[in-house]
């Protein structure tokens, strides 16, 4: 009995060995314990000894294992992350895209089936370019027409009190429609001919025809009253003005260059001029003004330098003239004419000239209409 229990007791030695293969859950914790308690003991730089010595040991053999379980522990967090990250922009590219449609099924209402020409459709129109018409080749965008038709409105309604609700006004306002559309259209059509006959408009040429027009006070004697009248009469700011402004001067201009027929028939009266024809003869077989033709080009009425019924041109050379002196041809955009100043008293000048009227614009825009009819986006 003795010997048997000698036999299952265990020595020291052995049972240290047996516990230090297979420590309980226990011991582990005890261990923990007694670990933190003597690093909370220890001096700073043991406790940082020993942190170094239980940090983990990676080799090249060990690496792939270590990232691999900092990669799983990150995985629960990035995996949903990803997962809300692509429903948010699903979600926010259907919103996205219902947006879009709903603005431009309201924008193509609003342009195309009722025709708004309010402020708020007209810079719509400013910040993308939707069409209007095509004019052959020509894109006509929607911001040229109503920009043409808004000036139009903008003086009826406030300068001549029309009411476009009204029976009357909604037929003036149809027709205004028209024109401004068929104005925008013309106008792609000249683009085309001055970009085919290489002419074209300098701002020296716009701030020039400007400066003309205030000259004789008809918008204004100083840059405030000039803008003035223009916002209160079309709308208008100094820029949209110079706009409109280009737009007649490329017209002029492209009529000009082609219409030799013109030109050659003022020459021929000048010349006659110089080898001392007399002006009431010449301006009998050549001026197309017909109420003063017959009367040797002689103006009706006497002029002064505030004149507003002469092209400014005209009256520019009128007052640099001296009785007796004609001047060279002169091209008002719209024609072109010899002067002669008859006689001057205080300001007041008698004089007469001889006008050579340019062909139409429709003279040269026409043809292009008839190879290729411009295509109507709206009906008016």
């Amino acid at each position: 009995m003795t010997k048997k229990i000698r036999k299952q007791k265990k020595s020291p030695s052995r049972l240290k060995k047996v516990f230090s293969k297979k420590p309980s859950l226990q011991n582990a914790k005890v261990s923990r314990l007694t670990r933190s308690v003597r690093l909370r003991k220890a001096k700073p730089e043991d406790r940082l000894n020993e942190a170094i010595e239980n940090l983990p040991h990676i080799t090249n053999e060990t690496v792939a294992e270590h990232r691999e379980q900092l990669l799983r522990g990150a995985r629960k967090y990035i995996y949903p992350l990803e997962h809300n990250k692509h429903r948010i922009i699903v979600i926010s590219s259907w919103i996205f895209a219902g947006a879009i449609i709903a603005f431009f099924t309201y924008t193509g209402l609003a342009l195309y089936k009722f025709q708004s020409s309010s402020t708020f459709a007209y810079y719509l129109t400013l910040a993308i370019p939707f069409p209007v018409a095509k004019a052959g080749p020509s894109i006509v965008s929607y911001e040229n027409y109503l920009f043409e038709l808004r000036h139009y409105t903008h003086y009826y309604q406030t300068q001549q009190q029309i009411n476009f609700n009204d029976p009357k006004g909604k037929q003036q306002l149809d027709a205004f429609k028209k024109q401004a559309l068929q104005q925008v259209i013309d106008d792609a059509y000249v683009k085309q001919l001055a970009s085919k006959y290489h002419v074209s408009v300098s701002s020296q040429d716009v701030n020039d025809a400007v400066q003309m027009v205030r000259q004789q006070n008809r918008l204004g004697s100083s840059d405030q009253v000039f803008a003035d009248v223009l916002r209160q009469f079309w709308g208008w700011s100094v820029d949209d003005f110079k706009r409109e402004l280009k737009s007649q001067l490329l017209a002029q201009k492209v009529v000009s260059a082609l219409d030799t027929d013109t030109h050659n028939r003022a020459e021929n009266a000048q010349t006659m001029l110089q080898q001392g024809a007399k002006f009431e003869d010449v301006a009998k077989k050549y001026s197309d003004d017909t109420t003063t033709k017959n009367n040797g080009g002689a103006y009706a009425n006497v002029i002064d330098s505030t004149n507003q019924d002469l092209p400014p041109q005209v009256l520019n050379e009128l007052v640099k003239l001296q009785p007796g002196q004609v001047s060279a041809i002169i091209n008002t955009g719209y024609s072109l004419e010899i002067v002669k100043v008859i006689s001057k008293d205080n300001g007041k000048i008698h004089a007469a000239h001889i006008v050579f009227n340019f062909k139409p614009i429709d003279t040269y825009v026409k043809p292009l209409q008839d190879k290729e009819q411009p295509l109507y986006l709206i009906h008016t």
